[in-house]
């Protein structure tokens, strides 16, 4: 599918086949093309957790406000990300650039981060934003439909997946068949209501 018509026809499907399995190397080509999306500092925070126990996706369910894509779509991803990841060996990020440029962006990259609670918070949303976007793009171009979700508590779902203390949850990502058609499109704003130019008047 071409990129643009991706764009133009995702759309948030919340009904899908539950009996419908993504094979392996569809799933596979989905996440991999998340990997591709931009990180500051080619940090890649992200942590992608497929929950596919049947038990464990009831559970999140039962947190999520009852919403049947949690079950039913044929992948649940919890968009997961380190916040600490900056410090945890940032080398290996840049291990296949030269050892000038390596050291270079390893001394921006804590220069960056260091005592920024707020920056090494708001990098994480940045980057499971862009993969997940990223990530539902290439499951339309594949067939599939998607949701990106946030009606969930937070901190149960931490609890269920065991979350690591220095990670964090941004979203869901639910990938399927849908057996239903999205919904016409909201109302959207006019290009002239959301271009500025320049600056704010």
């Amino acid at each position: 599918m071409d990129t643009l018509d991706a764009i133009r026809t995702r759309r948030a499907v919340k009904q899908y086949d539950p009996d419908h399995r993504m094979p392996d190397a569809d799933l596979d080509t989905i996440l991999s093309a998340g990997m591709l999306a931009p990180t500051a500092f080619n940090i890649q925070h992200w942590r992608f957790v497929v929950v596919t126990d049947p038990a464990l996706r009831r559970q999140i369910r039962a947190v999520a406000w009852d919403q049947a894509q949690v079950t039913d779509a044929s992948v649940l991803i919890v968009m997961c990300a380190d916040k600490q990841a900056w410090r945890k060996d940032p080398a290996r990020y840049w291990a296949d650039a030269p050892q000038d440029v390596q050291d270079l962006m390893v001394g921006l990259i804590n220069q960056y981060y260091e005592g920024r609670a707020q920056v090494q918070q708001d990098e994480t949303m940045r980057s499971c934003a862009q993969a997940a976007q990223t990530m539902m793009l290439a499951a339309a171009s594949l067939g599939y439909q998607s949701c990106p979700m946030d009606g969930f508590d937070f901190d149960a779902v931490a609890r269920l997946i065991n979350l690591p203390d220095d990670h964090v949850i941004a979203m869901f990502v639910a990938i399927g068949k849908g057996t239903q058609a999205a919904r016409p499109r909201a109302s959207r704003l006019t290009l002239d209501q959301v271009r500025v130019r320049d600056r704010f008047a």
